[in-house]
């Protein structure tokens, strides 16, 4: 990839290293010889004379595995953003805002993580690069190109350290030991003369000609970002909930958070107080503070303080308020730092979510501390345009922008389950976001990258669940219909962008992944014992034996990669879709319960089972599989409040994961403790975007205005963000924001009525709501509708379809209209 400041493919700068890696053995290497470096940071710089700054001076750099680029002292940015390491991504910036005449200095922080985590997984070590902080960049200063080359400085830090991840945690814990660390090192005041000259790293492999230059292996050529900078205000703590004397106690860890709950756990009386605060340590005692955010925030934790050298600070994140027994999917987020004596500023370098922070002060010796602030710099992708939606009715007005706030709080270089807890890019799980950006963001650049990060099939075809990281580095079980969701993502950015480069290039893989379902085809042509987990949704739905819900749908996949198939002209794939999806529909009525109106969720061993969920019924509907006659009787079936009942194979009542729920799913076990034969279970959060597709598609969008307030359970104690699932799991979960959507292409009634939004369709149904108002983005501009007093009044770039309230259809050219609706 090539841009106008840097044409071609091949880089100046060289990859430098903070030493050369060890050399594999033997002249010939296949790879996996070389263990890759322990975590570690590692300080980068190169000062340079400016005799006039010029207009622009454009730069780009990436580094393996994260960077944070400092000129003179100040911030610029920080990335890469997360990518397989064969697909590494760069960032380019102008500095010259902030160069100047005289000495600068270019200082890059470069963190290796050494072990994979929820976003990062090593490349493949081979030849020398892949197994430690490397680092690449390249300036154009005037007729001067400024490379990363054996020019620049270099120090491992010894100042930083992480604690291991338990469980599902996804972010690591820092510890900052500020003594080890200068605060002058990314300014033009530090001495770097003791540090040692950065080394060139080279390609060792054969055929890899010991380039040190991009492009080479594993990293490949590398990418242009793609997508826009992350961002955010700053929240400063609005007061402290405690600021108390305890006890200290005998530390059972050296984890910071650990530390804070034994210190919770002991007790003590709160003291609310305000900041700034001064604390009297003693080595037998601690000093608690605690603040609440109000709500849940994500970004970076800072702290200012003043305090001898040796004074230990202790984190805790939480979204959640202390109390004992927390479940064990509660995360154990949090850092470290440790006081230098001066200048002391704690800023996280990894991003957390929280709402509360807990922070316990203690030193081996007497010592006077002061924290002067507690703040979090909010550090996420940032919305654009003028999209809005607003209703007579301030419970759906809080509804839609409770959905936008947890999709954001979702939204950093990918989408993200949950900043809390992993930051994981489930495959499936980005399918919500994807549609909330896709709705109320005129930046679609996530949401294509939701699409292109999820590409990354395995050798036999299939996703993996989660993308970039450990998960999908191990290539352990997937979710395999996670990757139907994908497909869906795949459909949307069709409908909304058109026929782009993107697309084209993505359709293999969705051919592929409806294509590894074909050994499960049975005899029916439904789908049947299929392997891995097959988790549909958190609600206790049944995927065993001969599954309605898998088959349905992958049927939805076939008809959307059919559809898409036709739109490009490729009527072999179209056909062969079509092939499967109508073999699939014969064989389905062998899930239609005609006593009930709905359809069952499996048979086993060629009998029908009695169990039926939402979510049976509803992907029935979006695949096409129900004939269209049964479709209100479905939504009567599966949106009655006297049968709906809450389960979930996995969630427990004290909020989190219920471990002897998981255990007996992992051994087959799944009790049903409801009326099977009388009783449906609801889908939770994430799954009901689906249904609310189906319940939308059946003529009854007018009910979603009642269906969507079930979401206003999450929004009390000042959370304003949605929860995962009814009762359990954390309170920030991205895939449960469908309401959002649901208000703006349902109720309102916006939506793409041709690939590309070549043509827009306006069907409201307001559901007794007296006036709906919204505008939403397209590639054309934006499109907005406002109806009140039986007028609904449009204005669209792309001609229109309306639906009046009777049903009926109506053309429109592109334009302005006020048209009487029903």
């Amino acid at each position: 990839m090539t841009s106008a400041a840097f044409p071609g493919v091949a880089w100046s700068g060289h990859w430098i290293g903070p030493e050369l890696p060890p050399e594999p053995e033997g002249q010939i290497s296949f790879g996996g010889e070389l263990t890759p470096h322990a975590f570690s940071r590692v300080h980068y710089r190169r000062s340079i004379e400016v005799d006039a700054v010029p207009e622009t001076v454009p730069a780009r750099l990436t580094a393996d595995s994260r960077y944070v680029l400092h000129v003179n002292g100040v911030e610029v940015g920080r990335g890469p953003i997360r990518s397989q390491p064969r697909r590494l991504r760069y960032d380019q910036y102008d500095l010259a805002p902030f160069l100047r005449v005289g000495i600068n200095t270019i200082a890059v922080l470069v963190t290796y993580y050494g072990r994979p985590n929820a976003f990062w997984q090593p490349a493949p070590a081979i030849g020398g690069l892949g197994t430690d902080a490397l680092l690449v960049f390249e300036a154009a200063l005037g007729d001067t190109v400024l490379t990363s080359d054996a020019s620049w400085r270099v120090l491992r830090s010894p100042a930083w350290t992480t604690f291991a991840g338990e469980s599902i945690d996804g972010v690591p814990v820092e510890r900052l030991d500020a003594r080890l660390l200068d605060p002058r090192w990314a300014t033009t005041a530090f001495d770097d003369s003791e540090w040692a000259p950065a080394t060139i790293v080279r390609t060792s492999h054969i055929g890899g000609f010991a380039r040190s230059q991009p492009p080479t292996d594993p990293y490949g050529a590398l990418l242009p970002r793609g997508i826009a900078a992350l961002g955010g205000v700053t929240i400063e703590a609005p007061g402290l909930s405690d600021s108390s004397r305890r006890a200290k106690p005998t530390w059972s860890s050296t984890h910071p958070s650990k530390r804070v709950v034994e210190v919770l756990e002991a007790g003590g009386e709160a003291a609310p107080g305000i900041l700034p605060v001064t604390a009297q340590l003693t080595p037998e005692t601690v000093h608690h503070l605690s603040v609440d955010f109000g709500r849940i925030v994500a970004g970076y934790v800072e702290l200012e303080l003043t305090a001898p050298a040796g004074v230990e600070v202790e984190l805790h994140y939480r979204e959640l308020a202390y109390a004992p027994d927390a479940p064990m999917s509660a995360p154990n987020t949090g850092g470290a730092y440790i006081t230098r004596g001066h200048d002391d500023r704690y800023t996280g370098l990894e991003l957390n979510g929280l709402r509360y922070l807990h922070i316990v002060l203690h030193a081996p010796v007497a010592a006077e501390v002061t924290v002067a602030a507690a703040r979090v710099h909010e550090y996420t992708y940032q919305w654009t345009g003028d999209a809005f939606f607003r209703s007579s009715d301030e419970e759906l007005n809080a509804l839609y922008t409770a959905g936008r706030r947890t999709v954001q709080l979702n939204s950093f270089d990918s989408f993200t389950d949950c900043p809390t807890r992993e930051q994981r890019a489930w495959v499936g799980d980005g399918v919500v976001h994807q549609l909330v950006h896709l709705t109320t963001n005129s930046d679609w650049a996530l949401a294509r990258n939701y699409i292109a990060l999820g590409d990354s099939p395995r050798p036999d075809h299939m996703l993996p669940m989660s993308v970039v990281g450990e998960i999908e580095l191990h290539g352990a079980m997937t979710i395999p219909d996670w990757a139907l969701h994908w497909v869906h993502g795949v459909y949307n950015l069709m409908m909304f962008e058109g026929v782009t480069d993107q697309l084209l290039a993505v359709l293999p893989t969705v051919e592929k992944v409806l294509r590894w379902y074909e050994p499960y085809v049975d005899e029916h042509g439904t789908i049947s014992d299929v392997p891995e987990w097959n988790l549909v949704d958190w609600a206790s739905v049944f995927s065993t034996g001969r599954s309605s819900i898998l088959t349905a749908l992958w049927a939805r996949g076939l008809a959307e990669f059919g559809e898409i198939s036709e739109v490009i002209g490729n009527a072999a794939s179209a056909r062969w879709a079509r092939t499967r999806w109508d073999a699939a529909r014969a064989g389905f009525e062998d899930f239609w319960d005609e006593r009930r109106g709905t359809y069952i969720d499996h048979l086993l061993g060629g009998v029908p089972m009695a169990a039926a969920s939402q979510a049976a019924g509803a992907t029935a509907i979006v695949s096409g599989l129900a004939p269209r006659e049964r479709w209100s009787r479905i939504i009567d079936a599966i949106t009655d409040d006297r049968t709906l009942v809450v389960r979930s194979w996995i969630g427990g009542n004290d909020g989190g994961y219920d471990v002897q729920k998981m255990i007996e799913q992992s051994q087959g076990i799944q009790r049903i403790d409801w009326d099977a034969e009388t009783e449906v279970v609801l889908t939770e959060p994430f799954y009901s975007y689906l249904v609310h597709d189906a319940v939308a598609a059946a003529g009854r969008a007018g009910d979603l205005t009642r269906l969507v307030r079930r979401w206003s359970v999450f929004l009390v104690d000042g959370y304003d963000t949605f929860g995962e699932c009814w009762g359990w799991g954390t309170p920030v979960h991205g895939w449960s924001s469908t309401p959002t959507r649901d208000l703006v292409s349902y109720v309102l009634g916006i939506r793409p009525d041709a690939p590309g939004y070549s043509r827009v369709r306006i069907a409201p149904a307001p559901g007794g709501v007296a006036e709906l108002e919204g505008r939403v983005p397209t590639p054309h501009g934006p499109v907005s509708a406002h109806l009140a007093g039986g007028v609904l009044t449009i204005s669209s770039p792309v001609p229109v379809i309306v639906v009046d309230a009777a049903g009926d259809e109506h053309s429109l050219a592109a334009g302005e209209h006020r048209i009487h609706f029903g």
